[in-house]
């Protein structure tokens, strides 16, 4: 586990995911600030969020693996895709980077369209469960494409076009009922600077609730995931790069084994030539 945390290219990820969020969450609440001359359409917030996941995606596929939400951390942590460490730098990076995000909008906006500033709201028509309900289903459909899009099966293609078209799918529906959150620092990020916390809890347990739904689908029944036990926990620990390298070595040494040296020349024979035997 130390020498993946003690790593540059630890720390490398754990920033990109700061300032990735950070971008998404700028962006993202940039398109439904009530600007009297042109207020926002849902298409219009659909569309942002949309170019701003495809967008943060592709910054950071290649550093990180993009996750830009802690729903996302928590299924591939749950998915044996990456260590409690790395899970858990990851989650904090990514609430600061909301709260970043949702801070330099504040401060480059009038005062007279902060607003609320784009918090997730419940309409007064939809219960807590209703609310739930929509954002887990919302957080679902998008783990999943999350999963199929960085499938290490498939193509090594970024998936950002793919990613980007389920943050859309999500808003264009999800607006209507909670303001579509489908990220828990999406909605933390902008709840901090305007300290505005109710039924802020929704937006945690519906985007995680459902993420853990959509790793358990698709890593056992989808696609199954057949990694030991012992690969698993290796995982878990951050040490499961070195004992892959390890097993890689050894297997590489078994389907091409070292050479034979080659045969000694004959003994010198003393038969006279010409000679017959």
């Amino acid at each position: 586990m130390w020498k993946e945390v003690l790593s540059v290219t630890f720390y490398q990820a754990v920033f990109t995911e700061f300032l990735a969020t950070s971008i998404y969450v700028f962006f993202g609440l940039g398109s439904v600030l009530q600007w009297p001359s042109a207020l926002p359409t849902i298409l219009q917030i659909s569309i942002t969020f949309n170019l701003a996941a495809a967008t943060v995606v592709q910054i950071a596929w290649h550093v990180s693996g993009a996750h830009v939400n802690p729903a996302v951390t928590m299924a591939f942590l749950l998915g044996s895709r990456i260590s409690l460490a790395r899970a858990a730098c990851y989650m904090v990076a990514q609430l600061a980077g909301g709260i970043a995000g949702a801070a330099t909008l504040y401060g480059v906006t009038p005062a007279e369209v902060q607003g609320s500033l784009g918090i997730n709201t419940v309409r007064s028509n939809i219960t807590s469960g209703q609310a739930v309900a929509v954002e887990l289903i919302l957080t679902f459909q998008l783990v999943l494409c999350y999963f199929a899009s960085t499938d290490r099966h498939r193509n090594a293609n970024s998936p950002a076009t793919f990613i980007g078209i389920s943050v859309a799918l999500g808003h264009l529906i999800g607006i209507y009922f909670t303001g579509c959150s489908m990220n828990p620092a999406r909605s933390f990020g902008p709840a901090v600077i305007v300290n505005k916390f109710t039924v802020h809890w929704i937006f945690w347990v519906g985007p995680m609730t459902g993420a853990i739904l959509a790793s358990l689908i698709y890593n056992v029944l989808l696609y199954p995931d057949l990694k030991s036990l012992s690969q698993r926990l290796a995982i878990l620990k951050g040490t499961f790069k070195m004992e892959a390298e390890g097993m890689e070595e050894a297997k590489q040494n078994r389907l091409c084994p070292s050479p034979a040296p080659p045969p000694l020349p004959p003994a010198h024979s003393s038969t006279v030539p010409g000679s017959r035997v």
